[in-house]
């Protein structure tokens, strides 16, 4: 049986790459007693892969990995189990069986949301004038950038792989409230195309719009964090490819 799995990364995990957060799950399933398969061979290991590694520094309400397993409890109680055994700031929000010919979440994402605000001590004088200004700089019918590759710079546009942007107000994480302590402070979402045949990340978007600008940030400037990831699946007359955009684990069904 397939399984995706669906979890949050807070706080100071966020530090923790993506190798070592494979590891921790390797570790948490076998606490957990997950029935996980394992492949066959001289050196098996467990049938684990995650839908797309997050950059270190950066928190998330949307992480995916699927898993095999030979047999499972309801997605109630196997959801407590992992979360029994997990770490501050690894938290499993959902836990749902997937259909036999479903893609695996690496070659199913198709965009993913992002949340991003400033960070307390780098803000502007105006935030939500500067968060406008991004606005209407996305709102360009092209934005010319260069990427870099494994072989080198090639210029391409981000407009068409921007699907969604709009101004909204974040909560500020505890700790990083400042003096007047405000839970609320304005921010933008970005939905934005992801996966391997077009991956971009909101980081190319803010260095286009500070040069364009003529701003130079820290990069420790933003709060940056992933809010959910996308599939596609047919059913939406209106677009150009006739799909839409569904989160991860909608592909799925949740056990009883």
């Amino acid at each position: 049986m397939k399984i995706r799995i669906k979890f949050s990364k807070q706080g100071e995990m966020k530090f923790i790459g993506h190798l070592d957060i494979m590891r921790y799950f390797q570790k948490a399933m076998r606490r957990a007693d997950v029935d996980i398969r394992y492949s066959e061979g001289f050196s098996p290991h467990q049938i684990m892969s995650f839908a797309s590694p997050l950059s270190v520094g950066l928190t998330s309400n949307g992480e995916y990995m699927d898993i095999e397993v030979h047999s499972t409890e309801s997605s109630e109680e196997m959801i407590r189990r992992i979360n029994e055994v997990s770490v501050e700031g690894i938290r499993v929000l959902s836990y749902r069986l997937l259909p036999e010919k479903a893609l695996n979440g690496m070659a199913a994402v198709a965009a993913a949301d992002y949340t991003i605000q400033f960070r307390p001590g780098y803000e502007p004088e105006d935030e939500t004038a500067w968060f406008q200004g991004l606005l209407d700089f996305l709102s360009r019918p092209s934005i010319p950038v260069i990427k870099k590759t494994k072989k080198g710079e090639k210029e391409m546009d981000l407009k068409p792989l921007i699907y969604e942007s709009r101004l909204l107000s974040c909560p500020v994480p505890e700790e990083k409230q400042d003096a007047a302590g405000r839970s609320l402070a304005p921010g933008i979402l970005l939905r934005i195309s992801a996966g391997s045949s077009a991956n971009v990340k909101p980081e190319m978007i803010l260095d286009a719009y500070c040069k364009e600008a003529g701003e130079t940030l820290s990069e420790f400037a933003f709060l940056i964090q992933r809010e959910e990831l996308y599939t596609r699946q047919p059913g939406d007359a209106q677009s150009a490819d006739g799909n839409i955009l569904v989160p991860l684990d909608a592909v799925g069904e949740d056990l009883l």
